[in-house]
């Protein structure tokens, strides 16, 4: 039994010295990194402004996957040594010792699929200060899958009933078609030209994005791959960690499911269902307001690991959840610059052999400067990355 201690403990103070080696290594790239100095300021639009947005979204995680897809994305990226140094360390982190095995405690039956649900998010919510709060809240939408849920009447003639395919399948808000202004002149410059944009099919849109416990569904249909998420993962919160390339597999086997054909949502789709019927930055309006999306320094709930369960923030006028933060939303289109050129019927601005994709939204790992409704970011449809989910779409005519 002593010598048994005496190797456990020797193991354990060896991985203490390799971490306390790479942490080393750490702070001596960091270092190194901390000296790079750019000529000028950053422009916006620009490799080097997506590759600096693209570390700054994962340099505080504790996830190699976050790191190895920076590396993928730029292996001579001038945060790549950085990378490389940060993955050593959280690999060589010393291990706890598994303690003695001890007789397993009974527990409860765990439901078939966990849902988003209204009360537990109010009652998160409740104490949340006056400032976070900031004017009293909308009543949010029941957060079931119930087919015939009444979405909240909109400000404009958008949205209409909620739409359930299948058993598996994502509960969907179906919007009804409109003209709207897509994209800001006052804000990032792939967001120009602001552009009137008049979308002619009526199409039906998830009202939550994509769980942990849909996803699963489709991995033991042996169609998704295993995400390399938490076991404990909760059911309800949004599935991510996801490529392009990967959410086209579960697009694909929610249409063999169902029988419809599920698509990601047109870049286009994506604002105008985000704005809800708004003209304003966000759909709350001009000024950003904690407690209405996940975000750092949004308000509760929040947490730096992962986003809060789905539905745990208010609607937004056409009966979505979760437009504005939570995570990084897939859509169908190319990378453009610019919307010099784009679609104007809502369709998707696609390309032969495209290897870049949009993303909407932003995600709870951002700050509130991330949350207007115009936002957009790019990523290889190849690479994952924690902050990337999706919310699925299909046409209704």
């Amino acid at each position: 039994m002593r010598t048994r201690l005496s190797i456990l403990c020797g193991l354990a103070a060896m991985m203490t010295m390799a971490a306390m080696s790479a942490a080393a290594g750490v702070q001596a790239v960091r270092q190194h990194a901390g000296d790079i100095q750019l000529a000028g300021v950053v422009p916006k639009n620009s490799a080097e402004q997506f590759e600096l947005a693209f570390w700054n979204s994962v340099k505080d995680s504790k996830q190699v996957g976050d790191y190895e897809a920076y590396l993928k994305a730029y292996p001579k990226g001038r945060f790549a040594a950085l990378a490389r140094a940060r993955i050593q360390q959280l690999k060589s982190a010393p291990q706890q010792v598994p303690a003695p095995a001890q007789k397993p405690v009974a527990q409860p039956a765990k439901p078939a699929e966990s849902k988003p649900a209204r009360e537990q998010a109010q009652a998160r919510t409740a104490n949340t200060s006056k400032a976070q709060q900031g004017k009293a809240r909308p009543q949010q939408a029941d957060a079931t899958d119930d087919d015939q849920e009444e979405a909240p009447a909109p400000n404009t003639a958008g949205a209409m009933a909620t739409v359930k395919d299948c058993e598996a399948c994502p509960t969907m808000v179906a919007l009804s078609p409109g003209p709207f202004t897509m994209g800001s002149n006052s804000s990032d410059p792939s967001e120009k030209p602001a552009h009137k944009v008049a979308l002619r099919t009526p199409f039906a849109i998830g009202k939550y994005e994509v769980t942990v416990d849909q996803w699963r569904q489709c991995i033991k249909a042996n169609v998704c791959p295993t995400v390399p998420l938490p076991d404990d993962a909760p059911g309800n919160i949004p599935m991510r960690d996801v490529s392009w390339d990967e959410a086209q597999l579960y697009i694909k086997w929610l249409t063999t499911a169902s029988g419809k054909p599920y698509r990601l949502p047109t870049e286009a789709e994506w604002e105008y269902a985000a704005r809800g019927g708004t003209a304003t930055r966000y759909w709350w309006g001009d000024e950003m307001k904690g407690g209405n999306s996940s975000c750092k320094d949004c308000g509760q709930p929040w947490k730096m690991e992962e986003p809060p369960p789905v539905g745990s923030f208010p609607a937004n006028p056409f009966g979505l959840h979760d437009m504005n933060g939570s995570v990084w939303e897939w859509v169908q289109d190319c990378w453009h610059s610019s919307y010099k050129g784009a679609p104007t019927d809502g369709s998707a601005w696609a390309e032969p052999n495209c290897q870049t994709r949009v993303i909407r939204g932003g995600s709870w790992r951002e700050d509130g400067s991330y949350m207007l409704s115009t936002t957009r970011f790019k990523y290889d449809a190849s690479v994952r990355q924690s902050q990337n989910g999706l919310r699925v779409a299909r046409s209704l005519k």
